[in-house]
């Protein structure tokens, strides 16, 4: 027996305020305007790479302050010293 697929494709009725409808328009490229769902879509996408992108910084900026890997980065640092000195240009 054929079970029935699971659609990719999530549909969801939502009440948005209108001016915040009319100013995603209007700072949307001309390609979205015309068309909601395709703007509502970009905008998800964006806000969800955002959002990772911000606590990827800010997980880097935690472990940075973090003394550990402060101290570990140091001794990397050291261990490649010899390396850095090998006499070959940046160039």
């Amino acid at each position: 027996m054929n079970r029935p697929r699971k659609s990719s494709t999530v549909r969801r009725s939502v009440a948005l305020p209108r001016q915040l409808i009319q100013d995603a328009v209007e700072a949307a490229p001309a390609e979205l305007r015309g068309n909601l769902n395709r703007l509502v879509l970009t905008s998800l996408r964006e806000f969800t790479e955002l959002r990772r992108a911000r606590a990827f910084e800010e997980a880097m900026l935690k472990m940075a302050g973090d003394p550990a890997i402060r101290k570990e980065c140091v001794a990397i640092s050291r261990e490649f010293a010899a390396a850095d000195a090998d006499g070959l240009s940046d160039d």
